[in-house]
């Protein structure tokens, strides 16, 4: 018997999103995600019908919604969310997440931890067993402090990168900052500690690693079969 070929990656975002789409209910207030799983959600949500307001976490998820019809919500108009849905770069078995690659890290952050619920939506290849090697931590810092945060960093045994247009100047942020993307080669030992020093580098606004946030991943295979996970300890 021949395997099944595997499914596009586009067609398993789509799985893993219609498998959160089951999690939205009318009336619900939500933290909706940045990038290309999360799209497929938010397509979902308006093709049905459903009576839903949310948080954006960037001025593009803002732009889609509105292009789909979806009330958006700011910060300031809600205490707590129902429901957070998003994407991960990277995640372990502990469901800490690494996000940012779509340079939304800080308002993604800011947004899971308003939400009674923190789901996240992926592919099973997004699952692995340290944070921080195959994929680097992104890290968002105000342009003034680049180069000392580089330095700290690269002390610590980090490889960093400042992330650029290709060739061209620096990306910035919503916010108005540069990205650093960092990588430790053998992945990041305690991530809990690590979140906590690098915040503590005078100049870092945030860091994409999402410690004890996430209560739930929906992981699509290459079948198109979703995992559904919950943290383990770590």
């Amino acid at each position: 018997m021949t395997a099944a070929e595997p499914l596009p990656i586009d067609a398993r975002k789509q799985a893993a999103a219609m498998a959160a789409l089951e999690l939205v209910e009318d009336g619900m207030q939500l933290g909706l995600g940045t990038g290309s799983t999360v799209e497929h959600l938010l397509a979902a949500i308006a093709a049905r019908g459903l009576d839903v307001s949310g948080v954006p976490t960037s001025e593009a998820t803002e732009a889609y919604c509105r292009e789909l019809g979806i009330r958006l919500l700011h910060p300031s108009e809600v205490e707590r969310l129902d429901l957070a849905i998003d994407g991960a770069d990277e995640l372990d078995r502990a469901l800490t997440a690494t996000k940012g690659g779509g340079g939304a890290l800080l308002r993604e952050k800011v947004v899971a931890a308003m939400a009674e619920r923190f789901v996240v939506i992926a592919t099973t290849d997004k699952l692995i067993d340290r944070l921080g090697d195959g994929f680097p931590l992104p890290i968002e810092v105000v342009p003034f402090a680049e180069a000392p945060v580089t330095r700290r960093l690269r002390d610590r045994g980090y490889e960093v990168r400042l992330r650029t247009a290709g060739e061209g100047p620096a990306v910035v942020t919503d916010n108005g900052n540069h990205l650093l993307d960092a990588r430790m080669v053998g992945g990041i030992e305690d991530p809990a500690v690590e979140e906590l020093w690098i915040a503590a580098l005078p100049g870092v606004v945030e860091c994409g690693l999402f410690v004890d946030l996430v209560d739930q991943a929906l992981l699509a295979d290459e079948q198109g079969r979703v995992l559904s996970l919950e943290p383990e300890p770590s």
